[in-house]
């Protein structure tokens, strides 16, 4: 019986270690290239021309930052991709939990052919076209608003969020309703403080989404003032692998390479900060949502 158990715990120990080493590749895998990144955007033109993958620049140098910084409408897009995120976030989340707490009421009259019609958008959407004549039909056509309405709510974020008030007791709610509380009574005293990690966790979704707009900046934001960071950030690369000078008032024009690496830490920044303050509900609001229901 000892033998057996000292087996068990050797075998365990190998587990562990063996386990811990494949997740240790795996993070390595993750971080490395976006370690590379940074150092990249750091790197003085001559290091990024001579080295194939930079961890740590030898020269530190701020050639790229100062490239993309070098015109006003660069704090012009990110006001604007600022204000839609958290425009976009608030509209989503409002819309995306009545729809799911209705959705999750099992006395709700046609819930099941409304969860039906949910369900089937994910699999088959209207396409670019005829999307973009009903944007163009509503006036919103260069409209801050055609960033927002057309991607307002996500099926998928709504089945979690569902699946999250499904997996609440019924008895909460008939307990506040005996005390005196309406549906609405219901849902904003009970439901949504109870539903704040995964609420948390698809603004999150949400958020991302918003930031990275840019096939629907492309196709219905004609008016330059009016792109969000995102495609400004790929006028930029455009324009820095012509090596056009007379673009920016930088005197030393860095390799596009740098330019890119530059462009991809503003585009991430932003998120990766934002995202310690929502990631200790992330896992619950996740899981919680995704398995009940």
């Amino acid at each position: 019986m000892k033998q057996s158990r000292k087996k068990e715990s050797l075998g365990n120990r190998i587990f562990s270690i063996a386990n811990g080493t494949i997740l240790i590749i795996i993070a390595l895998a993750c971080l490395l290239p976006f370690i590379n990144v940074i150092a990249s955007s750091f790197a003085s033109t001559q290091e990024v021309v001579a080295r194939k993958f930079i961890l740590i620049p030898r020269t530190f140098s701020l050639d790229a930052y100062r490239y993309i910084l070098s015109t006003p409408t660069i704090f012009k897009g990110l006001s604007v991709s600022i204000g839609v995120t958290l425009v976009g976030t608030l509209v989503s989340m409002i819309l995306t939990a009545f729809m799911a707490y209705g959705l999750s009421r099992k006395y709700l009259i046609g819930r099941s052919t409304l969860n039906f019609v949910v369900i089937f958008s994910m699999l088959f959407s209207g396409g670019m076209i005829p999307t973009f004549l009903v944007v163009k039909n509503m006036g919103l056509i260069n409209s801050y608003w055609s960033l927002i309405l057309p991607v307002a709510v996500n099926a998928f974020n709504m089945i979690i969020m569902r699946n999250f008030f499904q997996a609440l007791p019924d008895s909460l709610e008939e307990s506040a309703k005996m005390d005196g509380c309406n549906d609405f009574g219901v849902f904003f005293k009970i439901m949504l403080p109870l539903a704040l990690p995964s609420i948390a966790t698809i603004s999150l979704f949400y958020a991302v989404a918003y930031w990275n707009t840019y096939m629907n900046a492309v196709l219905y934001i004609t008016d330059s003032t009016k792109w969000p960071i995102q495609v400004l950030l790929r006028q930029i690369v455009i324009v820095s692998s012509g090596m056009q000078a007379e673009s920016t008032s930088v005197d030393v024009i860095p390799p596009a390479q740098t330019i890119k690496m530059a462009v991809i830490v503003v585009a991430t920044l932003p998120m990766l900060v934002a995202y310690p303050f929502v990631q200790k509900y992330f896992v619950k609001g996740a899981l919680v949502g995704s398995v009940k229901g």
